[in-house]
């Protein structure tokens, strides 16, 4: 079957008219992979990963960019911009190349992971690094598109937040209903937000009889929401939700409310041990960020949060290798040397030839 992406196949959601250009490179449509192995720690009934790192540029950040991209050139824009930590420069640079617009990129200087930054330069973007971070980057933004014909592609942008909706109707589709809990990373807290708007549509068209309880984490080191207070100095190792001031923290506060949820913190330790489980436990690779919803799920389970019947969804948000380097720094220490015979491989491995 052919996926004709986002803005076609879920155009009856989406501010989608007549001159709307359909631009795409067949984003959306992610698996929703069930556990084998994990869910025996959680303690929950059922628990899938929403693998968004799946989609084109490797994050979560396509669905809502194929939206504001499509939607700035229907309204005569020639140009975009946004600040961003990697996911969403790497997407905003892809997505305007396939409309035949221009690009600009604010990154806080020397706090991009290479893999994000290397898509954004390979598509063409420029890319110019604010001696600041990411709340300053986007400050700037904010002035300039504001102030000249430019159009903002954060996820100040309302379209980015229709698109990234989206990601909870394939959640029900999968299903067939809603989850009993989403969990998600939360650095802009734009994709907490979208969700939310995603399934309280679906509930009041009548497609789902329940909503699920909205699960949010932040990295300890850059977590405003937990606080109540921005963070001025944010520190983390998961760079993609290393965000100090969220734009969407009202959004966020209310998906959190509404649902009876809650939004927590967890320790960088914590986040990369939640990624090695996934790589090594179920077979998916995500940057650090990504770990931070299944990191949370499971310090919530080991606190008895779970009762055992639950649905749980986790939602990966990024490609492992959108950040090697941190991989690979915890892959350090298992690369084992050998000669280059057969011999020394067998020794080192302590193998023994089979009796026929």
């Amino acid at each position: 079957m052919r996926w004709p992406g986002v803005l076609e196949y879920f155009a009856d959601y989406l501010p989608v008219t007549s001159h709307t250009p359909l631009i795409t490179l067949n984003e959306g449509n992610t698996p929703l992979v069930e556990s084998y192995q994990l869910v025996e720690k959680l303690g929950a009934g059922k628990l899938y990963f929403k693998f968004e790192g799946m989609n084109p540029t490797g994050s979560f950040k396509d669905r809502g960019m194929v939206v504001a991209v499509a939607k700035a050139k229907e309204e005569g824009r020639a140009v975009v911009m946004c600040a961003s930590t990697g996911n969403t420069s790497a997407s905003a640079a892809a997505y305007a190349q396939r409309a035949g617009l221009s690009c600009i990129v604010l990154i806080p200087q020397g706090k991009i992971a290479l893999g994000k930054l290397s898509q954004a330069l390979m598509h063409g973007a420029r890319v110019l690094a604010v001696q600041g971070n990411f709340d300053d980057a986007l400050s700037i933004v904010r002035y300039i598109t504001s102030h000249y014909p430019v159009a903002l592609v954060n996820s100040l942008n309302p379209y980015r937040i229709e698109g990234q909706k989206t990601a909870a109707f394939e959640v029900v589709e999968w299903l067939g209903e809603s989850p009993d809990y989403l969990a998600l990373p939360v650095g802009n807290a734009g994709n907490i937000t979208a969700y939310w708007k995603g399934f309280k549509e679906l509930k009041e068209k009548g497609k789902i009889t329940s909503l699920p309880r909205m699960l949010g984490f932040q990295a300890e080191g850059a977590a405003p929401l937990v606080s109540g207070k921005p963070v001025s100095n944010p520190q983390t190792v998961a760079t993609a939700i290393r965000i100090g001031n969220p734009a969407s923290w009202k959004g966020a506060i209310a998906a959190r409310d509404e649902s009876g949820g809650l939004i927590e913190a967890v320790s960088d330790e914590e986040i990369l041990q939640a990624q090695r489980m996934l790589a090594e436990e179920e077979g998916i690779f995500v940057e650090p960020a990504s770990a931070a919803s299944f990191a949370g799920v499971l310090k919530k389970s080991e606190e008895g949060f779970f009762t055992g019947r639950e649905t749980v969804v986790c939602v990966l948000t990024g490609h492992g290798l959108k950040d090697p380097d941190i991989a690979i720094k915890q892959g350090e220490g298992r690369i084992e040397e050998v000669g280059a015979s057969a011999e020394e491989v067998v020794e080192i491995l302590g193998l023994e030839r089979e009796h026929v």
